[in-house]
C-alpha cells in the first residue's frame, strides 16, 4: 500500500537500505500520520464534547497522541539519516529504535491518563446520546485507522521498521477501540446502560496495552538480540556457495540500526589450499556480502584439515558422543593435535541457552566420554552459545 505514495513523493523509493530513501519513508508515514490524526482529533473531540461522551473524548485525546507520536517519528528518521561521523563511525541508525521507544512511552502515558479519567467517569456516570452523525463519524474513524494500519504495515515490512511496525500497531488498535466505542454507544442507546466509562477504560487500556508492546518491540534491538534464522541461513547458503569454503560457524550479526549491519563469521577453508588465493576468495565474499545486503563483513579463516580419514574418523566419534547426550548439542571447529602421550582433540560445541545442564556437567561429560574411545585422546572443549534466534 505504501509503494503509491512512495512512488509519487519519494525518489529512488525501492533503495530501501539506502539511509536517505529510509529517512523519506519515515517523513512520509509521518506527515501522513500527522495529517489524519489531526483530522480525526478535531472531528472527534467536537463530536465528544457535543455529545458529553468521555468514550469518544478519550478516543480523541488518544489521536492527539498519535499524532505527536508521528512527529516524533519524523524527527528522528531526520536524524536517523543523519551521516557518520568521528563519534559515531557507524551512523545515527539505532535512533530510529529510541524514536520508536518514544512513541511508546508517549502511548502510555496517554493511556495511563486515560484510565483515571475513565474511573472518574464510572464513579459519576452520565447519560450519553448517539446521533447519526455521531455513529457515521466513528465509522469513517475506523476506516481512516485501517488505512493507516495498512500503509504503515507495509512501509515497516519493506524497510523492516521497528518504529513503523509500532505505529502500525497503534493504528489497528486504535481501530479496535473506536469500534468498541460505537458498539457501546449504540448498547447505551437502545438499553440506556450506563457503560460510557467503562468503554472509556476498556480503550485506555487498549491504548496501555499497545504501548507497552510496541516498547518492548523497540527495547529489543537495542539491547541487542538474536539473529533471525531465515537471514543466518541465506548468509551461510550465500558464503558456503563458493568452492574453497567447507563450512561456516560463529555467525554474529552486530545491528547499528536499519540497514546498518556488521556481520562477522568463521569461514572454514582447507588447510592445504594456497592462502593468498583463499584470502582473495574472503574479500570477495566480504566485498559481495556489502553489495547484496548492504552490510560490513568480517570473515575469520579456519584452516581445517581435509582428507585425513584418522581425523574424521575421531570427529564422527565426538559428533556420535554428543548425539549420545543430547541432540542439541552440535560440533564445530575440530582439530587433532598429536602429542608424544596423546592426541588432543579440540573443538567447540554449540550449547542452547535453554539446555537443562550446567557447563562445567557438559564439558565433564563430553570430557570423560572422549577418553574412553581407543587411542589416547584428550578433549579440549570450547563452549559456544547461539547467536542465531530458533
Amino acid at each position: 500500500m505504501i509503494d503509491f505514495f512512495a512512488r509519487i513523493f519519494i525518489k529512488d523509493y525501492e533503495q530501501v537500505n539506502n539511509a536517505s530513501v529510509r529517512a523519506e519513508y519515515g517523513l512520509l508515514c509521518g506527515r501522513l500520520g500527522i495529517f489524519f490524526n489531526l483530522l480525526l482529533f478535531v472531528v472527534k473531540f467536537l463530536t465528544g464534547f457535543l455529545n458529553g461522551s468521555i468514550s469518544i473524548l478519550t478516543d480523541a485525546f488518544n489521536n492527539l497522541s498519535d499524532m505527536g507520536s508521528s512527529l516524533v517519528m519524523i524527527v528522528g528518521f531526520k536524524l536517523s539519516a543523519e551521516k557518520p561521523d568521528s563519534e559515531h563511525p557507524f551512523g545515527h541508525g539505532r535512533l530510529e529504535y529510541v524514536t520508536g521507544l518514544i512513541v511508546s512511552i508517549i502511548i502510555i502515558l496517554m493511556g495511563a491518563e486515560l484510565v483515571k479519567t475513565s474511573v472518574t467517569k464510572i464513579m459519576s456516570p452520565t447519560d450519553v446520546s448517539l446521533s447519526g452523525a455521531s455513529a457515521l463519524i466513528l465509522i469513517v474513524s475506523i476506516i481512516i485507522k485501517l488505512f493507516m494500519y495498512g500503509y504503515n504495515s507495509s512501509a515497516s515490512k519493506k524497510l523492516k521498521s521497528q518504529a513503523m511496525h509500532g505505529a502500525a500497531i497503534d493504528s489497528f488498535v486504535d481501530s479496535v477501540a473506536t469500534s468498541v466505542v460505537l458498539l457501546t454507544m449504540l448498547v447505551s442507546e437502545f438499553t440506556g446502560l450506563r457503560l460510557d466509562g467503562w468503554c472509556g477504560l476498556l480503550v485506555a487500556l487498549f491504548i496501555l496495552f499497545s504501548g507497552f508492546r510496541s516498547a518492548k518491540d523497540t527495547i529489543d534491538p537495542l539491547l541487542g538480540i538474536g539473529i533471525d534464522r531465515e537471514f543466518a541461513d541465506r548468509i551461510e547458503m550465500f558464503v558456503k556457495s563458493y568452492d574453497d569454503i567447507l563450512g561456516v560457524h560463529d555467525l554474529i550479526v552486530h545491528d547499528y540500526g536499519p540497514g546498518r549491519m556488521m556481520i562477522s563469521l568463521h569461514a572454514e577453508v582447507p588447510a592445504d589450499g594456497d592462502m593468498v588465493a583463499l584470502h582473495d576468495t574472503i574479500d570477495n565474499i566480504e566485498r559481495k556480502l556489502r553489495e547484496t545486503l548492504g552490510c560490513l563483513a568480517v570473515i575469520h579463516m579456519d584452516p581445517v584439515v581435509v582428507n585425513d580419514v584418522r581425523r574424521e574418523n575421531a570427529k564422527k566419534a565426538v559428533e556420535l558422543i554428543l548425539e549420545g547426550i543430547s541432540q542439541k548439542l552440535t560440533l564445530h571447529d575440530f582439530r587433532m593435535v598429536d602429542g608424544p602421550t596423546h592426541t588432543k582433540l579440540i573443538f567447540d560445541v554449540l550449547v542452547p541457552y535453554d539446555y537443562e545442564a550446567e557447563d562445567w556437567e557438559v564439558r565433564s561429560e563430553i570430557e570423560k566420554r572422549v577418553a574412553e574411545l581407543p587411542g589416547d585422546y584428550y578433549a579440549v572443549i570450547d563452549l559456544d552459545r547461539p547467536f542465531v534466534k530458533e
